[in-house]
């Protein structure tokens, strides 16, 4: 079993250094054009007509008062229910939302399962007949697991369905597109046989965990669950590889692009990257550009035209 252990550790090392690798290489990319669409949740009151801190007289010379309540208040409307698909698609949202908020659970059925493995290691019972924390571990971990391993696969399947019969939406498809659609049901089709015919309540994933966070041997474990827990890991592993990992990329859309009202006074942070992009040379050719020069340069050109 330690060939199991080892595949499982080495596919969560991939997965959490290819998420820090995927966020640092946004944080670091360059400014962006923003977008200064409105109205912007933070601006409190003024974003229920779309107003923004730019009415106020003399604005420059005040402090910003920025609501984060409701900007974290429409970034939960946007995470957990899709809101931005419910309004702008809805036949996309009927699979959309069942995929995402399956995958949530799920996630929160690995960390009942951490948990759980913990809490029996510190000599916690458990189990339907434990004391109270024990038996909340215990049902939680299941209701999350099979609620979340069953909309995560019927979410795909008809995002699956979707992608191959809307016309308006296959040109935009890819064969990838298809294959993680693919993949994701394979995961939940094993996941859910291994559990149903030999560990119900999870006992024995929980004494897998538990084997991982304290080095320990793993227990025995069927065909079926050495096969769940291949692919559970080596999915964990490819999700931050691939596309999939999108949520990294809309933080970044929202708070540097959508949401990012900045001020940009002279001598500002801001204007100091700005006025290092300027200096990059134009490294595409066209009838109107100067190819080689900086940016810089290129636009005291266009202005002596």
């Amino acid at each position: 079993m330690m060939v199991i252990q080892m595949v499982t550790y080495i596919s969560l090392i991939i997965a959490v250094v290819a998420m820090i690798v995927k966020a640092m290489r946004y944080a670091n990319a360059p400014e962006h054009l923003r977008w200064e669409l409105y109205p912007v949740p933070h601006e409190g009151d003024r974003a229920e007509y779309g107003g923004s801190y730019l009415e106020e007289l003399d604005w420059w010379t005040k402090k910003r008062h920025a609501d984060h309540f409701k900007e974290i208040k429409e970034m939960m409307a946007e995470i957990i229910f899709l809101k931005g698909v419910f309004n702008n698609n809805k036949r996309v949202w009927t699979s959309s939302f069942p995929f995402h908020f399956g995958l949530y659970l799920c996630i929160g059925w690995l960390v009942m399962l951490l948990g759980g493995a913990i809490a029996e290691k510190l000599g916690v019972e458990i189990s339907a007949n434990a004391g109270a924390i024990g038996i909340i571990i215990h049902y939680l971990t299941i209701i999350a697991g099979y609620l979340g391993l069953v909309l995560a696969g019927l979410g795909a399947f008809g995002l699956f369905i979707w992608r191959a019969t809307d016309p308006k939406q296959k040109p935009y498809n890819s064969p990838a597109e298809y294959f993680n659609l693919i993949v994701f049901d394979i995961v939940v089709v094993v996941t859910l046989i291994a559990q149903l015919t030999g560990d119900f309540g999870f006992e024995t994933l929980r004494a897998y965990v538990g084997s991982l966070v304290t080095f320990s041997p793993a227990p025995a474990l069927s065909g079926w669950m050495v096969a769940e827990i291949v692919v559970v890991s080596l999915i964990i592993m490819y999700i931050p590889l691939t596309r999939m990992s999108h949520f990294v990329a809309k933080y970044f859309l929202y708070h540097a692009v959508r949401w990012n009202d900045e001020p940009n006074p002279k001598g500002s942070a801001i204007e100091k990257r700005i006025a290092e992009l300027l200096q990059q040379k134009v490294g595409w050719k066209a009838s109107h550009m100067s190819t080689g020069k900086s940016w810089v340069e290129v636009v005291k050109e266009t202005d002596n035209e």
